[in-house]
């Protein structure tokens, strides 16, 4: 097939050429949090991608430049095991997944005859060769779908790619709520494993869900990396969409915004000051997808009073910006 043929099928079989990636920071652009040690469940140190456990793993969390050769990736989310989960109880788990909104999925046309099938890809490098999963969640439905890839040679960077059949019997909510999750399993526990997989199923059965999973994090030497993650509609793959760091970002802050010293408004002609409470106000970047909740390190205050020509004067200075503040309005 010539390359405008294959251009020509790519415009005719996909919605756009861009904006075409369901997944938000796939190519890890964006940490805001930072380096994040010692993890049970939390979102990582790469924006929108959470980690969560049963059990006893800790593990530290990073931006790497640990990237495939010549992909076009500068970074990748980096898993570092910091405490193993080596003996496994049968509920245990450790999992990095990404929750995605109804309201963006409506064109998958879930719940209908017509659903679509998707397709995911991305860059993984992992300490273990054998079988890994990655499930899709449907968290309206309470349904999954899993499919595995084999890791061929441990601590390499492969490529992945993976089509998911549509979910006719019931749709995504159309609300800004956790609609479908993408879930890649590190470790599962018998609950999960015991059973016998069908791959690229919707079922609601546990046991089914994993078997034959290896176990990403028994020990801690292990390092887990991920990059260029694309979920898109239909069943090929497609380059992946790279964004700039800015529309990336903008994505990023919908969910979390790490505020500095400039968003915090707090001056003479904007506060109130009664007793002990000053009251100013945060000017956010991006509007969030839901009421977000405000964190901070610290505040510090202080009053100065000083006797110029007869008059006393009382100066309260209150800082709440001694490390960044946050705001919080994760799926």
């Amino acid at each position: 097939m010539s390359k405008a043929a294959e251009l020509a099928a790519l415009i005719g079989s996909q919605t756009a050429l861009s904006n075409r990636n369901l997944i938000i920071n796939g190519a890890m652009q964006v940490a805001q949090r930072g380096t994040q040690t010692n993890q049970t469940s939390a979102y990582t140190a790469c924006d929108r991608w959470q980690f969560i456990e049963s059990g006893s793993t800790v593990i530290t969390t990073s931006q790497s430049t640990d990237t495939p050769a010549s992909q076009g990736f500068a970074n990748s989310l980096k898993v570092d095991v910091t405490t193993a989960s080596g003996t496994l109880s049968a509920s245990h788990y450790a999992i990095i997944r990404q929750k995605l909104e109804g309201q963006d999925l409506q064109r998958l046309l879930y719940g209908t005859s017509s659903a679509k099938k998707i397709t995911l890809s991305f860059w993984v490098k992992s300490p273990k060769t054998g079988k890994h999963y990655v499930e899709l969640y449907h968290t309206d439905a309470s349904y999954h779908n899993q499919q595995s890839y084999t890791i061929a040679a441990a601590d390499t960077w492969q490529y992945v790619s993976l089509t998911y059949n549509g979910y006719e019997t019931t749709a995504f909510n159309n609300d800004n709520g956790n609609s479908l999750m993408i879930q890649y399993w590190l470790m599962a526990g018998s609950d999960y494993t015991s059973g016998t997989t069908t791959e690229n199923t919707w079922h609601n059965t546990d046991a089914n869900r994993f078997s034959g999973l290896v176990n990403v994090v028994d020990d801690t030497a292990n390092n887990w990396f991920l990059t260029g993650v694309q979920l898109e509609v239909g069943e090929t793959a497609t380059p992946f969409e790279h964004r700039s760091f800015g529309d990336e970002l903008r994505r990023c802050q919908r969910y979390y915004e790490k505020l500095g010293t400039g968003n915090i408004r707090v001056g003479a002609a904007n506060y109130t000051l009664s007793g002990a409470t000053v009251r100013g106000y945060v000017a956010f970047n991006t509007t969030k997808r839901s009421t977000p909740t405000i964190g901070y390190s610290s505040v510090t205050s202080s009053v100065e009073s000083s006797t110029t020509h007869g008059f006393t004067f009382l100066r309260a200075t209150y800082d709440p910006v001694i490390a960044d503040p946050t705001a919080d309005a994760e799926l």
